[in-house]
């Protein structure tokens, strides 16, 4: 999803320039944003956040794929539980036999496959073999398995985790995008009354002409900088929707951008999380655990299989004559069954040994695995949280910052009422003044994703306050 995120951020970089380029115009206190009806209101079906995650981990083909995959290990499990009980061949064949009369002692008959008498013959015969036991060798080879599901389903968990992060900014940046829209509505109103005293002054020749332009380069400059709004509007809007499933609605609620729920905790509670609950993490003990059994069951095989043996054989060809002497031998016309106590043994000790020796050789290769996950683990927690503790730090700056812009915005605003300072002395507080309310926008959209990477570089929801 790195062309996504890319997408995004330079959507959001757009809206930024836009109000950083913008002048905002004379304001009275008071004076409240005016809302962006057409940009509000939608005809598609409005999701919060929580339904967007939802139908993400439902619909999203990286995360279908890793449930298909999943699946498939839970079916090679039972595979692997099953298959010894499954040492069972059943035979049956029919053909023709030439008619034999007589007995041990005389026939009349002749020693000979076909003749001008033929007819039916048929045989049918099962043998089976059922473990009773293997020396530990059913039980490792499940344990195995089961470890393969475990790791297939933190594999699932990665994929949603990583298509969180996405839903989450994808959302995030529909509100950035709208909130950032009614600021360039606000400043668009503030311009339009300045531009209209102007025009007023200018036409009695009282006027600055060249103030004048220049309020009307900045309400030209505004209609630039809404189309780039809008498209960032459009642009996060599309990448939520793909994210969803493609549904053909998917409209973010009517609400402000807000900071997460949850603040920024210590970092040991983070790397301890991570450990955890950090999907890459518990793969990798997973597969611990799999190379394990396989070692255990690789030694194992240095033993016997005991089971019990079950055979049983009927053959018939009536134009035979069934011989009854026990001991005499018949093809044609028996009745066999039985049952006896089994073993199974290869001798192949030296290259089991070699089997043995690979299989420890893996486990080793697993656990280098493992602790390399934990290191690398460890290492983006801490960079993911050094980028949500500084994305917190920017966040209470704007906020101060926004607030000191307003009561400069006040006081000049105050002074002009007064008539103790002229109306264009208020473009560049009111123009500070747009730009560090965006900037608190901006500020907290930073954060929310510098916690949602947090939240994904843990596996831990809870770091959002979920």
């Amino acid at each position: 999803m790195s062309r996504l995120s890319r997408a995004l951020a330079s959507a959001c970089a757009g809206i930024a320039a836009a109000l950083a380029t913008c002048h905002a115009a004379p304001a009275r206190a008071g004076d409240e944003p005016e809302p962006v009806t057409d940009q509000r209101a939608s005809a598609e079906a409005v999701r919060s956040l929580d339904r967007c995650l939802v139908l993400a981990r439902r619909h999203y083909p990286k995360v279908q794929e890793a449930q298909a995959r999943l699946a498939g290990k839970r079916a090679q499990r039972s595979q692997v539980a099953l298959t010894p009980f499954g040492d069972i061949v059943a035979t049956a064949g029919a053909g023709t036999a030439p008619s034999v009369f007589g007995s041990p002692v005389f026939s009349p008959s002749t020693d000979v496959s076909l003749s001008s008498n033929m007819a039916l013959a048929w045989r049918v015969g099962i043998d089976a073999t059922l473990p009773l036991w293997t020396f530990g060798k059913l039980g490792h080879a499940t344990a195995a398995a089961d470890a393969q599901v475990l790791a297939g389903a933190h594999e699932v968990r990665r994929e949603r985790n990583a298509v969180e992060v996405d839903v989450r900014r994808a959302f995030w940046g529909v509100q950035l995008a709208r909130d950032s829209l009614v600021l360039l509505a606000d400043a668009r109103r503030r311009v339009e009354k300045h531009r209209r005293r102007l025009v007023a002054r200018v036409a009695e020749g009282e006027g600055d002409e060249v103030e004048l332009l220049k309020v009307e380069m900045y309400s030209a400059d505004l209609d630039v900088k809404e189309s780039e709004g809008r498209k960032a509007q459009t642009t996060a809007l599309a990448a939520l929707r793909m994210l969803v499933g493609g549904e053909a609605g998917c409209g973010v609620p009517d609400e402000p951008l807000a900071r997460t729920a949850r603040a920024l905790g210590p970092l040991p509670t983070y790397l301890a999380a991570a450990r955890l609950h950090r999907p890459e993490v518990n793969m990798a003990r997973a597969g611990v655990l799999a190379r394990r059994a396989l070692v255990e069951l690789e030694r194992a095989r240095y033993l016997p299989d005991l089971g019990l043996a079950l055979s049983g054989r009927w053959a018939r060809a009536p134009e035979v004559v069934d011989q009854r002497n026990p001991f005499v031998r018949d093809d044609a016309n028996f009745l066999v069954y039985g049952f006896a106590l089994a073993a199974r043994w290869k001798l192949d000790f030296l290259p089991q040994s070699a089997r043995v020796a690979q299989a420890e050789a893996q486990l080793e290769e697993m656990r280098a695995t493992e602790r390399f996950a934990l290191g690398g683990v460890g290492f983006e927690v801490e960079q993911a949280y050094a980028e949500a503790s500084e994305a917190a730090k920017r966040l209470a700056a704007a906020r101060r910052a926004a607030h000191y812009a307003r009561q400069w915005l006040l006081r000049v605003q105050q002074a002009i009422d007064v008539g103790t300072m002229e109306d264009e002395k208020i473009v560049d507080p009111a123009r500070e003044h747009a730009l560090r309310r965006f900037g608190v926008l901006s500020a907290t959209y930073d954060y929310n994703v510098a916690m949602a990477r947090l939240a994904q570089a843990t596996g831990w929801d809870a770091v959002l306050g979920t």
